[in-house]
């Protein structure tokens, strides 16, 4: 795995594959400060136990032919809203068609969990 074949696969498409225990789940998401962060429950994108799980395993595709580009396990944080507002800002900025663009953090902190995924290192053997 390598962080910046990861930080540029995030950076150039705003979704990405989890293989969650529900099953493989198509998820929008922003790369903001070497993590990719999403937003889950409350109206968003339903990402079941996502923000329960210790570790999630992230598909990045190619924009251009959506070829696998990188596959890899990521820590899940579950992030405290109140005390990251940056990273609140930074996804509200690329939610698309928001019935309430000037009200998605204020209902993102009372009904969803931001969560950071944090690409873990490759073990070598």
């Amino acid at each position: 795995m390598s962080l910046p074949l990861i930080e540029e696969g995030a950076k150039k498409s705003n979704v990405l594959w989890l293989v969650l225990p529900s099953g493989p789940r198509l998820a929008w998401h922003v790369w903001h400060d070497g993590a990719i962060c999403l937003v889950t429950g409350g109206g968003e994108q339903s990402l079941p136990g996502l923000a329960e799980a210790a570790e999630v395993e992230v598909v990045l595709r190619s924009k251009d032919n959506g070829a696998e580009l990188v596959r890899f396990p990521a820590a899940v944080e579950v992030v405290d809203q109140a005390s990251a507002p940056d990273v609140v800002a930074a996804l509200a900025r690329e939610r698309l068609n928001a019935p309430d663009a000037a009200g998605l953090p204020a209902r993102w902190a009372e009904r969803s969990a931001v969560v950071r995924l944090v690409p873990r290192p490759a073990v070598s053997s």
